[in-house]
């Protein structure tokens, strides 16, 4: 193998969602908005919501594959039963909750809704410039692959791996063979993600050396705080 064979043999895969880039509110956020769409003014604030939305989300259950999912308008339709179902937690009307729930969708993939990391561009690009080819595998929504491209990723990314379309969560094995996959199966992988559990040890179960990025460990595990760091840790 030649050395710049060897180089584009090199991949990085990459979370999105507190990785790369992030929607200030998250889903508690957008279920906020949608509750105003529908009832004006209310009392339910971000941390009372999210209390109500930690369960029944796809990747509360990695290890159940959905791939029944893979339509765009079948995945939403399974979330607008989950969050409607958490709305009336809240003690909001069924109607009112159901309602609401189908409003999440535009406000959640609202693209002027989503924001990078002001060092994803910057490492992305040096790290290309060092030989590394960039893959995405991220638990998401469908519309995944158009808030990458509208923020200005398509041309870092060779593929986006989106749960949503293949039915594997993180930390699943198959998510990350799946991703393997569309690298062209490369010598050498390393997984970079702020979660511990679904990025960091799913990848270390799947044979993958992973970085957690963002968030300290709390067993003094490789990290970073800033992507500007990676190239030296995947380097060494």
């Amino acid at each position: 193998m030649t050395e710049r064979a060897a180089a584009t043999d090199r991949v990085l895969i990459w979370d999105f969602d507190g990785t790369l880039g992030y929607r200030p509110g998250h889903w508690s956020g957008a279920v906020a908005d949608a509750l105003t769409d529908v009832l004006g003014p209310h009392e339910f604030g971000p941390a009372k919501i999210s209390d109500e939305i930690r369960r029944g989300f796809p990747w509360h259950a990695p290890d159940v594959p959905h791939p029944v999912l893979g339509d765009p308008d079948a995945w939403w339709r399974q979330m607008a039963q989950v969050l409607a179902t958490a709305i009336g937690r809240l003690g909001v009307d069924p109607a009112a909750a159901a309602a609401a729930a189908e409003r999440v969708r535009p406000h959640y993939t609202d693209l002027t809704s989503w924001r990078l990391f002001p060092d994803a561009v910057p490492a992305l690009g040096a790290l290309s410039g060092l030989g590394w080819r960039h893959v995405l595998l991220s638990n998401h929504v469908p519309e995944l692959p158009e808030i990458v491209t509208g923020l200005g990723l398509g041309p870092h990314l060779e593929a986006i791996v989106n749960s949503a379309a293949t039915g594997y969560e993180k930390p699943h094995p198959q998510a990350f063979r799946l991703a393997l996959e569309r690298a062209g199966g490369p010598s050498t992988a390393w997984m970079i993600g702020d979660n511990p559990v679904a990025d960091v040890a799913g990848a270390v179960s799947a044979g993958l050396r992973a970085i957690l990025v963002r968030t300290r460990p709390a067993d003094g595990s490789r990290h970073v705080v800033d992507l500007a760091e990676l190239t030296d840790l995947v380097s060494g």
